[in-house]
């Protein structure tokens, strides 16, 4: 697992103590979005499609220390949108860092050589820059040519100014099994990342390609192939070793949304980082009027296919901590990639998805004109 020791124990040590608080839901990664504006347009993203008074909002440098603060997570993750976009991007940074947050600024490398001067090499922040495979497959990723040439030399300048650097992968079904090794290959020798955080895409209901997210069946089939060749490279993930056995099919795990919970510039999103479906005025609220348990596999349809990290790495990194030799055990003998896979859960009974984003969107924009008229007056 390639994610430092302190990072490692901090984390550890912050899940020890909610549990000692008897705690038994609470925040690992906080996913800070101040902007939803990006530079590209991908068509396997379902986050920029909103119309220009939303995407022109940001949000502040205090709104954003005060969003850390109230939640209390020990990591923040920054999205988008492409957060360099954002004018205060180096302040909020430096705020976070300074309160020890461990900070992981995903951007898509455009914009990295120009503002990297603006930021200062710390253990406590990664630039996390999204690559989604070699030139070919990137570029059709996200719609451009020339996006994964500048995004390596963006890595290459960032590296060699000694910031932490890692890559963020999503994949899809468009690629095979060769060319994600290929690419692991290039990130992990060539480049030499930090580590790769990769999960399988999921089918945001806006995103305008709806033909290439992998279901759970295929996830895992791809992951156990990739694992297996894996066994004699040395590829390095920024994820838990469990999370990574429950991508392979060898852990049934639920997931735990609040363990990466959103602040945007609706206000903190329910139930999670990739649905919509409501937005609470703060932390506090978001976590004692959701009804955590209408989502989930098994629980609700459009959480049927998902496996993401943001989902389900909290379940791992809690799983690791609370049987430390399970954890141990694979991250010393390897994912296994031929035993049975563990049980499916059941999705007989789950509730039908429901289709209303457009709605909550429609209600958080007349919200924010009635804050804004009223700060006018």
């Amino acid at each position: 697992m390639a994610v430092p020791l302190i990072q490692q124990l901090r984390v550890g040590g912050y899940i020890l103590k909610q549990k000692i608080k008897g705690n038994h839901k609470y925040p690992l990664v906080l996913m800070l979005e101040p902007l939803f504006r990006c530079n590209l347009a991908c068509p396997g993203c379902g986050k920029i499609d909103y119309e220009d008074d939303i995407l022109n909002r940001r949000l502040s440098v205090e709104e954003c220390l005060s969003a850390a603060e109230e939640c209390g997570a020990p990591v923040v993750s920054i999205p988008g949108g492409e957060p360099l976009l954002h004018n205060e991007m180096a302040a909020i940074v430096e705020s976070l860092v300074k309160a020890k947050k461990f900070v992981y600024l995903c951007t898509n490398g455009l914009l990295l050589e120009k503002r990297i001067n603006q930021f200062k090499p710390s253990p406590y922040l990664t630039f996390s820059v999204h690559l989604d495979g070699l030139e070919k497959q990137h570029d059709i990723a996200v719609d451009q040519e020339g996006v994964f040439e500048r995004a390596v030399a963006a890595i290459k300048v960032a590296t060699e100014k000694g910031f932490r650097v890692n890559v963020n992968c999503t994949l899809f079904d468009q690629m095979t099994v060769d060319e994600i090794s290929e690419y692991f290959d290039f990130v992990c020798d060539d480049l030499g990342v930090e580590g790769v955080t990769i999960s399988p895409g999921y089918a945001y209901e806006r995103a305008p390609d709806q033909e290439h997210f992998l279901n759970r069946s295929k996830t895992k089939k791809l992951f156990r192939k990739l694992f297996k060749i894996g066994k004699t490279r040395k590829w390095r993930f920024s994820q838990s070793t469990l999370f990574l056995d429950f991508l392979a099919g060898n852990q049934s795990y639920r997931c735990m949304p609040w363990g990466n919970p959103t602040r945007n510039v609706f206000g903190w999103q329910r139930p999670c980082y990739l649905l919509g479906e409501g937005y609470a005025p703060s932390f506090d609220k978001l976590m004692t009027s959701t009804d955590w348990e209408d989502y989930g596999v098994g629980n609700y349809e459009k959480c049927a296919d998902c496996m993401v990290h943001c989902g389900y790495e909290p379940t791992a990194v809690v799983d690791t901590v609370a049987h430390p030799l399970k954890a141990l055990k694979v991250a010393l003998f390897g994912i296994d990639t031929e035993k049975p896979m563990a049980g499916e859960i059941s999705i007989a009974n789950q509730r039908p998805a429901e289709y209303i984003f457009d709605q909550v969107v429609e209600k958080s924009k007349a919200e924010f004109r009635t804050d804004q008229q009223r700060d006018a007056a």
